[in-house]
């Protein structure tokens, strides 16, 4: 199977575009819906984050505040990178656990794995493409407004906190602009699939060739 990275900065379209890719069949694996689960409630990472962060990250339900935690790391570069100690080794594991089993169940296809700082920690390095999603910063910033939930300061120190996207788009196989409309987005990620799907083709008859 061909394994690829998509990534991409905050509120550049990068859930959109995995969305896409799984509907035209690819197997698509959200790490940050890993991430989530590993700091739910007796998730693997819940009480190492909370002994590291305190209990006032902590929701009336039990649940961590993404808010409040994001409130903290956001402004503090050491405290992001405790935060990443303790949440990424077992967001790689699982997302290696579900690639291999994908590769157990099916003897071809594609696997987009979403991650966020696939740059950063350069593990895009360990995938056959990658693929980074990016949009005009002024459209991002009022993506991120849109959300809900964070202030005009909040919003822009967390777009400031991230690698400039010029940088991994240096890195990049493929770029995907985000900033025109839906369609023509999905056009060009489209033409992406299109060619991922040929490479992926070609890369099994080289293996199989004599």
């Amino acid at each position: 199977m061909l394994h690829v990275g998509l990534t991409g900065n905050i509120a550049s379209g990068k859930t959109n575009a995995r969305r896409v890719f799984a509907e035209l069949g690819a197997h698509a694996i959200d790490t940050d819906e890993i991430a989530h689960d590993l700091l739910a409630p007796m998730g693997e990472v819940y009480e190492k984050v909370i002994e590291n962060f305190g209990g006032g990250i902590v929701d009336e339900d039990g649940t961590i505040s993404r808010r409040r935690l994001g409130a903290i790391v956001f402004s503090d570069c050491e405290k992001r990178q405790l935060l990443n100690s303790l949440v990424h080794p077992g967001v790689r594991a699982e997302a290696q656990r579900r690639i291999a089993e994908l590769e157990n169940t099916h003897t071809a296809g594609i696997i987009i794995v979403d991650a966020a700082l696939m740059v950063e920690t350069g593990s895009y390095r360990n995938y056959d493409k990658l693929v980074v999603v990016h949009c005009e910063p002024a459209l991002q910033l009022d993506r991120l407004l849109r959300r809900g939930g964070l202030t005009l300061e909040e919003a822009k120190a967390r777009i400031a906190a991230q690698m400039p996207v010029e940088e991994k788009l240096k890195v990049a196989d493929y770029r995907i602009d985000t900033s025109g409309t839906f369609s023509q987005t999905r056009e060009q990620i489209e033409a992406v699939y299109r060619d991922l799907v040929l490479f992926e083709i070609a890369q099994k008859e080289r293996k199989n060739a004599p």
